[in-house]
């Protein structure tokens, strides 16, 4: 049996993206994670795939473009590879205008975009009463709508990469001892380790807490309202999220916190109201102290790499960490941007 050059420690968005990108390039790889596939944050439901907003433009918003247009055909390869369907779909997204400032707002960034996002996304203003039933309500009368915005379902994705790995000879396995170069993708509970092994503050987790409601708006725009995502998924759902907690007891209960985003989504969206709840959701997300995903060697160990910090953004973000990832540890390439470097954060 040949013996893995990769070890990936994580069966998350980051460590399976990973294994993808190292798989495809021919390596010998094995995932790791006594937990199983998709287990912590990336095991959730909301799966908003949204742009930062196109203004004061740097590596970490070009960095995420270039990863949100490689996903189409990320997730393309993935589904058809493995033969699970991983809810991608280049739906776009629908913001309300509150008044005149933000008219105003809104129009500057449209032009920005229009630079920025080269051609290959739009991000225009609507009347409300053009954008169908899906759509929230907005003082102006007048919606954002961008077409850069893309929707997942994280916890099926994850199954996706998982089986397009396994149809490549790649197996998640619950324990293993490492083989070749190591990554680390192992979400909050890494960056404890990583600020206890290192003495510095890398990062520690958000938890956020999230609810699935049977409603049927497949082909419709995501909604981004007052910091609150609702997101149409292709089977029937609606995920609305998330909260985010600094402080927290049980990492995976849900409480009132979590009612009060149903509260807000009706308000925001009307045809929601009366909808089946089908699940609450609470995990806790990865969050680097520089806000930016965790990339690189592991300071002092050698052939020991970090692809962690995923936070709110991880799965838009997966495609082109993958294949930095992939540069770094099969061809000693580094093309990590500055920002995301973990040797930035010591």
């Amino acid at each position: 049996m040949t013996r893995p050059e990769v070890t990936i420690r994580g069966a998350g968005i980051f460590g399976l993206s990973v294994a993808w990108a190292c798989a495809k390039r021919g390596a010998h790889v094995q995932v790791v994670d006594p937990h199983g596939v998709g287990a912590g944050a990336s095991g959730g439901i909301v799966g908003a795939l949204a742009p930062h907003v196109p203004e004061n433009w740097n590596p970490k918003k070009a960095f995420q473009l270039e990863s949100l247009l490689m996903a189409e055909r990320f997730w393309a390869e993935v589904e058809a590879t493995g033969g699970l369907s991983a809810g991608y779909s280049k739906s776009g997204r629908l913001q309300p205008v509150a008044d005149a400032a933000g008219l105003e707002l809104a129009l500057a960034r449209g032009a920005q975009a229009e630079e920025l996002w080269q051609g290959q996304a739009v991000w225009e203003l609507v009347p409300v009463a053009e954008a169908g039933r899906f759509a929230p309500q907005s003082a102006t009368g007048l919606l954002i709508r961008d077409t850069l915005t893309a929707r997942i379902h994280p916890r099926r994705a994850c199954e996706a990469l998982a089986a397009a790995l396994e149809a490549r000879g790649v197996h998640v396995v619950a324990d293993a001892p490492d083989e070749g170069a190591v990554v680390w993708a192992t979400g909050w509970a890494g960056l404890l380790d990583l600020t206890d092994t290192l003495g510095r503050k890398i990062g520690d987790g958000v938890k956020g807490q999230a609810l699935l409601l049977r409603f049927a708006a497949e082909h419709a725009a995501q909604v981004f309202v007052d910091g609150l995502h609702i997101v149409p998924h292709a089977d029937g759902t609606v995920a609305i999220g998330s909260t985010s907690e600094r402080e927290f007891d049980d990492p995976v209960a849900t409480d009132a916190q979590c009612e009060a985003l149903l509260e807000r989504a009706v308000t925001a969206l009307p045809v929601l109201h009366g909808a089946e709840v089908l699940e609450r959701w609470a995990g806790v997300r990865p969050r680097a102290r520089s806000r930016a995903p965790l990339l690189g060697a592991w300071p002092g160990l050698a052939g020991h790499f970090v692809a962690n910090g995923g936070f709110k953004i991880g799965f838009g973000m997966a495609p082109k960490v993958a294949e930095v990832m992939a540069d770094l540890v099969l061809e000693q390439r580094d093309t990590i941007p500055e920002g995301f470097r973990l040797d930035a954060l010591l």
